[in-house]
């Protein structure tokens, strides 16, 4: 065999929960095309779902190129498509080898291979910039993929598993591909269409969410760049390819003070510049509760925090590890920064009724994050708490699983009643926000109204938003319905003076 060319292809999947926001590049895709190269192998990044492309975009798009391996990667929502990508792979070039990665391949590989061997060659289980290479080398060296770590394969009717590959521990010396990104696609809604990336600083998680992949695909370990080397990066994104916003994909960034303390400081020493966004755990916010204003002096803008859910039996079961009034507090504290605030709350439990879904929007309004969604409950299959609720499951068809579209049936509701709910529930909370946005500082109250123009005119809310505006708008201050018909003009405007579509983009062909 004779791998040279390697196409990383994302899949065309959509379910409309972050793209409201913006377009996302796959930063993983980042690190394992830098390390094919830097074993010699071209590559092609192709972000067909940032593309928005089609079937045959993606045909033709493989076809320019002629790799001799495809990789896609696929979480839970998306797996569907991999396969389909994977498929079309082989019906061009029935040669050409197939890889799957990420989390919903680490775990669920029995399934996958099983029945779909015929066009997917092997799974990359775990961190992939280490097992693909090898992989590539084994394969062109005429040897044994079962003496590679990290892979699942089907071989002699059965699947064959290699040993776990140990997690990459110097992850400053991972190179990047960040040349390789189509850059002119990757735009921050929120912040007038401002270039985007998605950046690493840390890989893992400690903690032990019930309803989370990420403590399973991480084995509640941690591993962080160094500050000097991951404050380089943002200013090699912003001084070579105009990057103005970067979001965190890390898990928990703050685990250790000490190293978010530097990398804060020198954010702030060298004007970056780069305005940050970011998760991290409530626990973590109280504990920085003194050094919030160098979070905004740095640069770091928004802050989403998981709260979940707003009774303590419901994160014990989620093995959430915080309390109650800790993520009222944690909020608190990102708001008295001037920071933009956000949190979630998973719905859709089997105990959930619409009296329930009501109770926690009058918390979600009390807790007072700037944005609050709410969310259904996906039963991840590889997850610890799916034994509990896989008898509620009510269907398997895994597109469905993006945490938009309710999977799991409670005992007192229909799949379309609890859908219903939760599209109530976001209009509730969010016209209630623009009710009280005076209330804001100006450069929240900007912010906020970029987001009422992406949840009426993007997001997968619009519906629920624009009835809302008919039939609330009358009791809104005249001001807020002023500033409300004045985003729509804007957003009017621009259209007009653009008079293109973004997702027409052309990817060039390396």
């Amino acid at each position: 065999m004779n791998i040279k060319r390697v196409a990383l292809i994302t899949p065309p999947y959509h379910s409309g929960v972050v793209e409201s926001a913006g377009t996302w590049l796959n930063v993983g895709f980042v690190y394992i095309a830098g390390a094919l190269r830097a074993a010699g192998y071209e590559v092609d990044y192709y972000d067909a779902m940032s593309l928005w492309h089609k079937w045959p975009d993606i045909e033709a798009r493989i076809r320019a190129f002629k790799p001799d391996l495809v990789a896609t990667t696929s979480f839970t929502a998306s797996i569907a498509h991999a396969l389909q990508l994977t498929a079309l792979a082989k019906e061009i070039n029935p040669d050409v080898v197939t890889v799957h990665g990420n989390v919903h391949a680490t775990f669920c590989y029995q399934e996958i291979l099983e029945e779909e061997h015929d066009t997917v060659d092997f799974i990359v289980r775990g961190e992939g910039e280490a097992t693909l290479p090898a992989l590539i080398g084994c394969l062109n060296s005429g040897g044994d993929p079962a003496a590679v770590n990290g892979l699942a394969f089907w071989r002699d009717g059965k699947v064959v598993v290699t040993p776990k590959a140990p997690y990459i521990q110097d992850l400053d010396a991972l190179p990047t591909a960040w040349d390789l990104v189509e850059w002119p696609i990757y735009s921050y809604r929120a912040k007038n269409n401002a270039r985007l990336a998605i950046v690493s600083s840390s890989r893992g998680c400690m903690e032990k969410c019930s309803f989370c992949s990420q403590q399973l695909f991480w084995a509640q370990s941690w591993r962080a760049r160094s500050p000097e080397n991951f404050v380089a990066e943002l200013e090699l994104l912003r001084d070579r390819f105009g990057v103005e916003v970067a979001m965190l994909s890390d898990e928990i960034p703050t685990l250790d003070r000490d190293r978010w303390v530097r990398i804060l400081d020198l954010m702030i020493e060298r004007k970056v510049g780069v305005k940050l966004l970011m998760e991290t755990r409530v626990d973590d916010i109280l504990r920085d509760e003194d050094i919030m204003h160098r979070y905004r002096e740095a640069g770091v803008e928004h802050i989403y925090v998981g709260v979940e859910a707003g009774d303590q039996a419901t994160l014990d079961l989620f093995n959430k590890n915080t309390k109650v009034a800790q993520s009222k507090k944690a909020i608190d504290i990102i708001n008295a920064a001037d920071i933009v605030s956000e949190t979630s709350f998973v719905l859709g439990m089997p105990d959930d009724t619409p009296e329930s879904i009501a109770a926690t929007v009058e918390l979600a309004k009390q807790y007072n994050p700037d944005m609050g969604f709410f969310l259904a409950i996906a039963p991840w299959p590889y997850a610890e708490l799916y034994s509990e609720l896989e008898p509620y499951v009510a269907t398997k068809d895994y597109r469905k699983y993006n945490l938009v579209e309710p999977v799991v049936k409670p005992k007192n509701m229909t799949l379309e009643e609890l859908e219903k709910e939760l599209g109530k529930a976001s209009q509730k909370f969010f016209m209630h926000k623009f009710q009280h946005l005076h209330e804001l500082s100006p450069w929240k109250q900007e912010f906020m109204l970029s987001v009422l123009d992406l949840l009426i005119n993007h997001s997968y809310l619009a519906g629920q938003m624009k009835s809302a505006m008919k039939e609330g708008g009358a009791r809104m201050p005249e001001e807020v319905v002023q500033l409300m018909r004045a985003v729509n003009g804007r957003h009017a405007a621009r259209r007009a003076q653009a008079n293109v579509d973004h997702h027409a983009v052309v990817a060039p062909i390396p």
